[in-house]
């Protein structure tokens, strides 16, 4: 699954690379790189907290995926 999302990622970096090289506009260029930089900030939480949760009991699981959002939100 982290794969898949990491080529999705890929994919999404060679379509702002095309954009570039077609001058296409600022906006929307803009726009997907945003898309890119949310995308990589959702596997960095999915990876963090699939590595955290194996140290840390069950009840707390919800409260480890709002500390790391907001780590990595910063």
């Amino acid at each position: 699954m982290i794969d898949q999302r990491i080529n999705r990622i890929v994919g999404q970096l060679r379509g702002i690379q095309r954009m570039v090289q077609k001058r296409r506009d600022c906006n929307e260029v803009l726009q997907q790189i945003a898309a890119v930089k949310k995308a990589i900030d959702s596997v960095s939480k999915e990876i963090a907290s699939s590595t955290v949760q194996r140290y840390v009991a069950k009840k707390d699981s919800k409260k480890v995926d709002q500390i790391l959002e907001r780590i990595i939100n910063i």
